[in-house]
């Protein structure tokens, strides 16, 4: 078994795992909704194809023989988009689809990316509980994706191991990748920033050499110097 498939590689944060994964030598199955427009998906051992990330049977289909898989889709891309198109479940059947298609495919890891808003104030309540930290427009948003959260953890004890990295609200597209970064719990760390390229990596890190199993950690940028993983 070899490989990795990336749901929602087509965009930023799942062009840069993409990215990490080729880098490291990895076999790439890039999943997207309309490869027609990611033709810069192309490239040698990566397989461009449609699929859907709620889709069992599309997940059960594509991923056999993979030694891991990537949850990086998400139906929102902002607030101009507005919700009138917002599925509140989405999160929810992603979860459900892919307990059961990658277990159908014998795929044994999930690495998924988180949303900040969940994480925990320094009072303990969620982020998207304080209205001067997180914008209440997008709320709708923030609760799907937890309620995605939540249906992981529901799942208890499944065959796939999945972890979700959930990076600060700063992610920025155009930092250098400095293969550095810190891993947390449940608390929001404050101003935090991290790279795409930076969190990739810690996303490529997990599935090489697991070290989170069944929960959800927040990964934020790492201090001059650190190791690779702090």
């Amino acid at each position: 078994m070899s490989g990795i498939i990336i749901f929602g590689a087509g965009g930023r944060a799942g062009r840069a795992v993409t990215a990490e994964a080729r880098a490291r030598g990895h076999q790439v199955t890039a999943v997207v909704r309309d490869p027609a427009r990611h033709p810069g998906l192309t490239t040698d051992g990566l397989t461009l194809t449609r699929g859907d990330v709620t889709d069992v049977h599309a997940i059960s289909t594509l991923a056999p023989g993979h030694a891991a898989a990537v949850h990086v889709v998400s139906p929102f891309s902002g607030p101009a988009q507005g919700f009138a198109d917002l599925d509140p479940e989405f999160f929810t059947k992603a979860a459900d689809a892919l307990l059961t298609g990658l277990a159908t495919a014998g795929v044994p890891r999930l690495v998924a990316i988180g949303l900040f808003a969940n994480l925990l104030d320094d009072h303990g309540r969620p982020i998207m509980d304080d209205p001067a930290a997180f914008p209440p427009e997008i709320r709708p948003f923030a609760l799907a994706h937890t309620a995605g959260l939540d249906r992981l953890r529901a799942a208890g004890h499944t065959a796939v191991d999945w972890v979700m990295l959930t990076p600060p609200a700063m992610l920025t597209l155009d930092t250098a990748r400095t293969g550095r970064y810190m891993t947390g719990g449940e608390r929001a760390p404050v101003a935090a920033r991290l790279s795409y390229a930076d969190l990739a990596v810690a996303v490529l890190d997990e599935i090489e050499t697991p070290r989170h199993h069944r929960t959800r950690v927040s990964i934020t940028g790492g201090p001059a110097g650190a190791p690779a993983e702090v």
